[in-house]
């Protein structure tokens, strides 16, 4: 029986991602993460673009932004709004969860 060893980094533990550092974990441009920034995508720590800090949860924001844009074509302000959408199903989906069926 051959054994396995995998490693991981727990997203919590990815606070303070530089924004070089999300373009590359995320294999795209930092002019693209500033515009999902301009967007509201994503939300930085810190006030300037060199002091940003990112989340994982940024990371996942921005892997999910780039397969909106690159299957679908959708440009920034579109995924914007996909994106708030698909929030607010889930957040419907899980009220409906805790509600059960009636």
């Amino acid at each position: 029986m051959n054994n396995i060893t995998l490693t991981g980094i727990m997203l919590d533990e990815l606070d303070g991602m530089t924004l070089d550092d999300l373009a590359g974990i995320c294999s795209c441009n930092t002019e693209w993460i500033v515009e999902l920034v301009a967007e509201g995508v994503l939300e930085p720590g810190g006030r300037e673009v060199a002091n940003w800090r990112f989340t994982g949860t940024c990371m996942l924001r921005t892997r999910t932004a780039l397969r909106l844009y690159q299957d679908l074509n959708i440009n920034v302000a579109g995924i914007a709004l996909v994106m708030d959408l698909m929030e607010q199903v889930e957040e419907l989906q899980g009220r409906l969860r805790v509600l059960g069926p009636q």
